[in-house]
This record gives C-alpha cells, structure tokens and sequence, in this order.
C-alpha cells in the first residue's frame, strides 16, 4: 500500500515538473518570437538581407527556407506581439525583393561596393572569399557588421538620390500640368468669348442701325434748316 501511494506520488511530481517544462518552454517560445518580431522591425528596411537575416551569398534555397522558417515563426496566429502582422508583411516583402532577379542584382551591387570600400580601408585584395581566414581578424565591429554599416549608409545615399529625382519629376510634371490646364482654360476662355460675341451680333447689329438712323436724321434736318435760309 505504501509503495503504491509512494508510486502515485511520484508520478504526480513527474507529472507536475513535466507541465512546468511545457509552460516554460511554451514561455521561452513566445518571448522569441516577440523578440524575434522586434528585430525585423528594427531591421533596416532598404536592405532584405538584414531582415532576413542573410549573407548575401545566400543561395535562393537558402532564402526561401529561411523565409518559411521565420514567416512560420513570427505568423500573427502565433506571435502574440501587437505589431506581428506588420512583422509578418516586412518579411514577406523582403523575400519578394530577394526573389527578384532584378532588384537583388541591384542589392548585391551595392553590397559589393560596400564590402570592396571595407576591403580596401584594410588594405586587403578585394577578391577575399566571404569564408577568407584574415577576415576573422577584423573585430569590434566584425566585418560582416561593417560591410553592412557602409551598405546601410550607400542605400540611404541611393534612396535620397531617387526621391529627389522623384520630388523633380513630380515638380516637372505638375508645371507641364499646370501649362496644359492654363492652355485648356485658355480655350475655354476663348470660346466663351467667341459665343459671347455671335450671341451679340443681333444687338451690336441693331445698335449700328440705330447708330445711323439717327445719323441720316440729323443730316436730312440740317439740310432742310440750309434750304430755309
């Protein structure tokens, strides 16, 4: 009886650390997925790899996989953060940039110059392999930290440039606006004033008759005022 009550015992404390692990667990789960949500948050927008937390050698396997991996993670039906499903749609959007052949083409361009500019600050060749030995050597920031730093500042650089290209079209393209609705008001202005005009005619045409008649009267009383004299 004894060793049974003690079993029993047993089991139940088996079964209460066990439900402990779980919650825990659990816990520990949703703490990284918040954690997790606040890192594609604060990651920088203009470069895919860094909310994808990607090197840029990464194969299209490679960013597909993780991106399964981290859009299952962070899914708003999991993650309780309040800004998950933003999360979620700043990942999505990444992985369709790295995707697409053209835009990762123009990512790794700006990747490139900005890890041959690291390269050369260290006067090392700027054919180093990504897996290259002396690169470890740079620390406090490492490389990978510093070719994103000046990636980071070259695509800021890009996106003012474009902007302001944007901003000057759009000035362009508001004074062509305006030019063409001051030629169509122009118009307008010069139909009325020609409808205006043949409306008239009736009564500037009248005004002219009356105009005359009186001028032929006055003519014919001084004529006859001339032959009384």
């Amino acid at each position: 009886m004894s060793s049974s009550t003690n079993q029993t015992s047993s089991d139940s404390k088996k079964q209460s650390t066990d439900d402990i692990e779980k919650l825990l667990n659990r816990e520990a789960s949703a703490f990284q997925r918040e954690v997790e949500v606040e890192r594609i948050l604060k990651a920088f927008k203009l470069n895919a790899y860094d909310i994808l937390d990607l090197d840029v050698a990464a194969t299209p396997e490679d960013i597909k996989k993780k991106y399964r991996q981290l859009s299952l993670f962070i899914h708003p039906d999991k993650a309780q953060h309040a800004r998950a499903p933003e999360a979620f749609d700043i990942l999505k959007k990444a992985e369709s940039e790295l995707s697409d052949k053209n835009k990762r083409e123009e990512l790794d361009a700006i990747m490139n110059q900005a890890r041959i500019e690291i390269l050369k600050s260290y006067n090392l060749p700027t054919n180093l392999a990504h897996n290259d030995p002396s690169l470890r050597d740079i620390v406090e920031p490492s490389f990978r930290v510093r070719v994103r730093a000046r990636a980071k500042d070259i695509l800021i650089e890009e996106e003012v440039r474009r902007r302001k290209a944007i901003r000057l079209n759009l000035a362009n393209e508001g004074l062509e606006a305006r030019k063409k609705d001051e030629e169509v008001a122009s118009r307008k202005r010069k139909v009325e004033e020609d409808k205006q005009w043949e409306e008239n005619r009736e009564q500037r045409v009248d005004s002219w008759r009356s105009f005359a008649s009186n001028k032929d009267g006055r003519k014919k009383k001084k004529s006859k005022v001339a032959i009384l004299g």
